[in-house]
């Protein structure tokens, strides 16, 4: 072959001074960040475009922040977003296009609009919460009433993490000695997989939601890059819907992530979780205590006020009796003296009625013996005028044989003894 071959080299050269033109220098490029990594001061990411449904990716590039750029790049970003340089983010940046004849193409960056970022976060954001909204889920979580003193919690949390200590050293050594009952359900708190490792943590702490009060997620320190993987649209309907309240506190003060806006209760810290709990016993005991010093009092004033009406009873003892018995005396008086005066007033006209009454008994009974006495005399004449003696002295005699009278002759036998009564004497003789 006669043609003039390249060497790579100058292939790259020539591919870099093609590039190198107005159109591809300092030019503004909206793309998601892939495999960011700071090594050195400086910054390597990739940069993707991927479909907005299917997520396969479009477009590709390397790019990269140096070192004298990317320290004031992060802090700017950083203030004004709350998040560092990190994988998922969607980011708009300025970049022109360079060739270099080792590592091949990249879009070095200089600057970055920090808006464009937050608007894509606050976007998505927006769109799972009005989603939430409208399949009327969203505060369910957050209408939940913790019992009065929850000492059961699950925690969600990367084993070994340092919130997850923190928040167990301060929850067990709490100055009340509030007997907390806790275990971890272990999840990964950071990266892609967390939001299905929290859901299926949630999923067993349901399977036995009985046992427990209610739940903390908690993660300490770290990247607040890493939390955009907590704004998920299943995690947050999961952790909305759970029948247990939940705490998140995954990042610090000015971090916000859509399960904030979930949760039955945000907090800043793990350490500020355990703190909440907590006081949530101290004021049980408060109360506890509150009602027990006024039990005390009440107690207390009711024993006072006894042993003062007791003194009194005391101070009484030695005249109470013979002052008693005096009034009881006196009493019985009054009621001997009313009695009288009764008994006079019901007595007299009794009695008068009484007086009445004998003499008119006595009236009657007169009058009722003189009757009776005129019948007997009555009854006497007739009974003389009938006896046997009457009819005797009109002539008639009695003749009795043994006693008997008889009335016939046969009736007496022959030498019988008989006796003949008259008006004045008896005859004795004896039948022939």
């Amino acid at each position: 072959m006669n043609e003039q071959s390249l060497t790579l080299l100058q292939l790259n050269q020539r591919i870099a001074a093609l590039m190198t033109v107005p159109d591809t220098q300092n030019v503004w490029v909206t793309a998601e960040l892939s495999d960011v990594s700071a090594r050195g001061g400086h910054c390597y990411m990739e940069l993707l475009q991927k479909h907005p449904e299917t997520g396969a990716t479009l477009a590709k590039a390397r790019g990269v922040i140096w070192a004298n750029v990317y320290s004031r790049l992060s802090v700017d970003f950083f203030n004004a977003t709350g998040q560092r340089f990190a994988s998922g983010l969607k980011v708009m940046v300025r970049a022109s296009a360079s060739m270099h004849p080792v590592y091949g193409m990249s879009l070095v960056i200089t600057a970055i609009n920090p808006e464009y970022t937050m608007g894509d976060l606050l976007r998505r954001r927006r769109e799972i919460l009005e989603r939430l909204q409208r399949e009327g889920i969203l505060e369910m979580n957050r209408r939940l009433e913790w019992c009065e003193v929850p000492l059961r919690i699950a925690v969600i949390s990367a084993r070994g993490a340092a919130g997850y200590g923190d928040f167990i050293n301060q929850l067990y050594n709490n100055p009340s000695r509030l007997n907390f009952k806790t275990q971890l359900f272990e999840a990964v708190m950071q990266g892609d997989r967390t939001p299905s490792t929290i859901i299926a943590a949630l999923n067993k702490i349901a399977m036995q939601q009985d046992e427990w009060d209610g739940v903390v997620i908690i993660r300490g320190g770290g990247a607040t890059s890493d939390l955009v993987a907590f704004e998920d649209y299943e995690l947050a309907a999961n952790i909305a819907q759970f029948p247990l309240p939940v705490i998140v506190g995954i990042g610090h003060e000015r971090d916000i992530t859509v399960l904030d806006y979930v949760a039955n209760m945000r907090v800043k810290t793990p350490t500020a979780a355990a703190e909440w709990l907590i006081n949530r016993g101290d004021v049980a005991l408060e109360y506890l205590r509150s009602m027990g010093a006024s039990i005390l009092q009440v107690v207390s004033d009711r024993i006072a006020g006894c042993n003062e009406q007791l003194s009194r009873y005391e101070a009484l003892l030695p005249t109470a009796p013979l002052t008693a018995v005096e009034r009881e005396l006196a009493r019985l008086r009054g009621d001997m003296l009313s009695l009288a005066q009764i008994g006079a007033r019901r007595i007299t006209p009794e009695l008068a009625r009484l007086d009445h009454t004998i003499k008119s008994i006595a009236s009657a009974l007169d009058v009722v013996l003189r009757r009776r006495g005129d019948r007997l005399n009555s009854l006497q004449e007739m009974l003389n005028a009938l006896s046997p003696e009457a009819t005797l002295r009109r002539g008639y005699s009695i003749t009795r044989v043994g006693g008997k009278a008889v009335t016939d002759a046969s009736q007496v036998p022959s030498g019988a003894k008989i006796e003949t009564t008259l008006a004045n004497g008896t005859i004795v003789s004896v039948k022939q």
